[in-house]
């Protein structure tokens, strides 16, 4: 006789056992189905000793079951303890191999043989049932694996890692503690990296420990060679093992033939469920990573709920006070879940996520109600969040000298794409047409989205081509006109030093520099000289074009650096087109050629610009340089900063390199993509409008921020000690007398912090450019002969003139 049960769970993962777990503690009819002879195999083939991260931190956990971060080994050993002490009905080796029939009578087939029967079936299967393989050629050599169990297995080996997600970092990271070990990424950046593993894995590449290739990816395998394909040709790299963590993609074969609709056609497309985890299928509930969602959090959450929804009481969402928290206003009337479908209806790029996947994105969000003529941000700004329109319209004033000049976009579209990408100021203005609905989305959410959602990456990038063009060229290209031009464009990346082309090369193309910047060198007496840098938002190559002729300078990328590139003929054509366009560049052509004539004339200026690149100068926004021939060491920068700041100075004047008669002090540079900013666990590293990259009172004190800055520009410190008054001195000699320095000596602050009881927390401080003091930078009012400057890239071409 067929058994049956009111509810069956297909896989004992976090959520499924979660699920299992309320079943059993509600007294609801259950059977919990794991095909392998233990729970959670996911995790369980997790590596030896791994530390799991309980996140997201704001999410309340609901669910019999605890879960707290830890490894791998106690984590599941508490699961094993409460399945048994709940008496959760599992059944192990028990693979569902097909389900049939109908919300209350569903029946499930098992190892192909034995059949059950549920009134409603819960789906927890996750997807590492199908992991993603390399598929190129000599891939089945017997070294290329998909799963670490043990690093500790392995010593002395040359190892490649293959992907950029949590578990190619973890197990890349755990490697190196004794072997060799190489990690591959095919995009610039670890965007789909917790926080904790992205702060790992840069502080091993920044260390040696792991090295890295960037923009690669796998082009064959032979036995001990993995060639690769990277922005500079193939690489040939020796190993004796590769490792290939390259996700997993949903079981859809299995899932189609359970009747349950995928969202889309792409490989990676998952179901589309209700608000209550419930499938196209009535009665077949999906839950976990199959369902979009793949923390563990989550997932144990979702489980908790399923069966609570199964059993007729509607709990909401553990994410639903935090979303309407997030919606304020807009509950008046409607729901949660009516708002999330409005945006999804509403926002083109936003309906290929999923419902849950929606949801977590805006977790993630500010909204906003704007009034018509409220600015939503201003030109120059430094921001680089991502904005989508659900309702009402916005203007762009595209140039500040004709207030008619402007472009409205409406329901649906989106905008704010150019300072994301690039991390530069904001190219316009951005005003409410009438009241509206906006949604703001962190710029690191979005670069998570675009990594993980093609479709999403596709239109941003169309969209972003064409407004680029429009910012870098002329704002009254044509739609027409711009549609021939962008017909062959492509977008490239490169990595820093890497040649965009060479002095000579024949003409094929501009490059639009979208994000990043490049320097431009000429080979003058036999060695290269840098001439001039160019930033964000500008173009180069054009002089080639102009002139048919071969290229008469050498352009490198100073950081990596991503461009938008034209074909030759495509450019002149759009140049014929928009005989005002013509006019413009040849303009600027002649601008540039008369700079390169006076950096050519003084080689001596092209060293000093080596030298600032080479030390980070190309990611700056604001950089700090001291003229050492006019400097009189009076240190009044350093003594300003420290009695703008509380007595801590921001600011070291000696240290830092020098080159000829510019002195780089250690002082913040204000980067553009800041690295500081990748790993704080209170957000308490912002950036304000005017670019300045500070700290707020959130600060805990980890130090994340000092160990990620590779310029070595923060620091911890104690909260200073109150100053002892006037008195103080006079009868014991403390403090700063009358006509003295106020600041604290190095020992005046020990012997006074000594004194006080217990031991002060230390917090990070930086340079935040005296954002909130009329006059602009402490250290540069303070400087008595103008020795002192502050700098942007729109500056750095006159830096040459203060070459000696």
């Amino acid at each position: 006789m067929t058994e049956k049960f009111k509810v069956a769970i297909v896989g004992s993962g976090p959520g499924g056992m979660s699920a299992g777990g309320r079943a059993a503690e509600n007294g609801v009819s259950h059977v919990l189905l794991e095909r392998t002879e233990h729970l959670s195999d996911t995790i369980f083939k997790y590596q030896k000793g791994k530390y799991v991260m309980a996140t997201p931190d704001i999410l309340p956990l609901r669910s019999p079951m605890e879960f707290e971060a830890g490894t791998r080994e106690n984590i599941l050993r508490t699961w094993r303890r409460q399945t048994r002490g709940l008496k959760v009905n599992v059944r192990f080796e028990a693979e569902v191999t097909a389900i049939k029939g109908e919300k209350g009578n569903f029946e499930l087939t098992i190892n192909n043989a034995e059949t059950i029967a549920a009134e409603t079936v819960i789906l927890g299967i996750g997807l590492q049932g199908n992991l993603r393989k390399l598929g190129v050629e000599g891939a089945d050599w017997k070294r290329v694996q998909y799963q670490l169990d043990d690093p500790d297995e392995y010593e002395d080996e040359t190892i490649v890692v293959i992907g950029a997600g949590d578990a190619a970092i973890e197990n890349a990271v755990a490697l190196a503690k004794q072997n060799r070990v190489i990690i591959v990424n095919r995009r610039d950046e670890f965007a789909r990296a917790k926080e904790g593993n992205l702060s790992l894995i840069t502080e091993a590449i920044a260390k040696g420990t792991v090295e890295c290739f960037y923009g690669a990816t796998p082009a064959r395998v032979a036995p001990g060679l993995l060639v690769l394909k990277t922005p500079d040709g193939e690489a040939k790299v020796k190993c004796d093992r590769i490792i290939a963590r390259l996700g997993a993609t949903p079981p859809r074969a299995f899932v189609e033939s359970c009747g349950i609709e995928l969202a889309s056609k792409d490989p990676a497309a998952l179901p589309e469920l209700n608000g209550e985890y419930e499938s196209n299928v009535p009665g077949l509930y999906i839950i976990g990573a199959l369902g979009g969602y793949p923390l563990i959090k989550q997932a144990m959450n979702q489980g908790y709920e399923v069966i609570e929804f199964i059993s007729g009481n509607m709990v909401k969402p553990a994410d639903e006070p935090l979303l309407e928290e997030k919606f304020g206003d807009l509950l008046r009337d409607k729901t949660v879940a009516e708002i999330v479908q409005q945006i999804r209806d509403s926002v083109p790029i936003l309906s290929s996520l999923t419902s849950l996947q929606l949801r977590e994105f805006l977790i993630d969000s500010t909204i906003h109600l704007p009034t018509a003529g409220t600015v939503i941000f201003e030109r120059n700004e430094f921001t680089n969040t991502f904005y989508s329109i659900v309702e009402g319209s916005v203007e762009i004033h595209v140039n500040p000298d004709d207030p008619t000049m402007n472009v409205r976009l409406g329901k649906g579209e989106f905008f704010g794409e150019m300072g994301m990408i690039a991390g530069r100021r904001r190219a316009a203005t951005v005003v409410a047409a009438e009241s509206g609905f906006l949604i703001e989305a962190p710029r690191r959410t979005m670069i998570k989205l675009l990594n993980s959602v093609e479709s999403v990456s596709r239109t941003i990038d169309a969209a972003a081509m064409v407004r680029q063009l429009r910012t870098y060229l002329s704002p009254e290209l044509s739609d027409e006109v711009l549609a021939d031009a962008l017909e062959t464009a492509e977008l490239r990346t490169f990595k820093a030093g890497q040649q965009l082309f060479l002095e000579g090369d024949q003409g094929d193309g501009v490059h639009l520099i979208r994000k990043g910047s490049v320097m431009v060198s000429r080979e003058i007496d036999g060695r290269e000289v840098v001439l001039s840098y160019v930033a964000s938002g500008n173009y180069i190559g054009e002089m080639a074009l102009l002139n048919d002729a071969p290229r008469n300078a050498t352009v490198r990328a100073a950081i990596e650096t991503e461009t938008l590139w034209m074909e030759a003929e495509k450019f002149r054509a759009l140049l014929d087109d928009v005989p005002e366009l013509h006019d413009r560049i040849w303009d600027r052509a002649r601008d540039r050629l008369r700079e390169a004539e006076i950096m050519q004339a003084r080689p001596e200026a092209g060293n000093l610009w080596q030298f600032l690149i080479q030390e980070g100068i190309g990611e700056a926004t604001d950089a700090l340089l001291i003229d050492e021939s006019l400097c009189i060491h009076c240190d009044n920068c350093e003594k300003a900063c420290a009695e703008t700041h509380g007595g801590t100075s921001r600011l070291n004047r000696e240290a830092g390199p020098t080159f000829a008669a510019i002195h780089f002090p250690t002082s913040c540079r204000h980067c553009e993509h800041p690295h500081c900013m990748a790993d704080c666990p209170p957000d308490a590293l912002l950036r304000a409008p005017n670019g300045e990259v500070y700290i707020d009172d959130s600060c805990i004190g980890c130090g994340n921020c000092e160990r990620n800055c590779p310029y070595g520009v923060i620091h911890m410190a104690s909260e200073e000690p109150e100053k002892p008054g006037l008195l103080s001195w006079l009868l014991f000699g403390s403090g700063p007398g009358p006509g003295q320095d106020k600041a604290w000596s190095a020992a005046q602050r020990q012997k006074a912090t000594a004194n006080q009881e217990g031991e002060s927390l230390k917090l990070a401080v930086k340079c935040d450019m005296c954002m909130d003091i009329e006059g602009g930078a402490a250290c540069v009012r303070a400087c008595p002969t103008g020795a002192a400057i502050r700098v942007g890239p729109e500056e750095f071409f006159s830096i040459a003139n203060l070459a000696r």
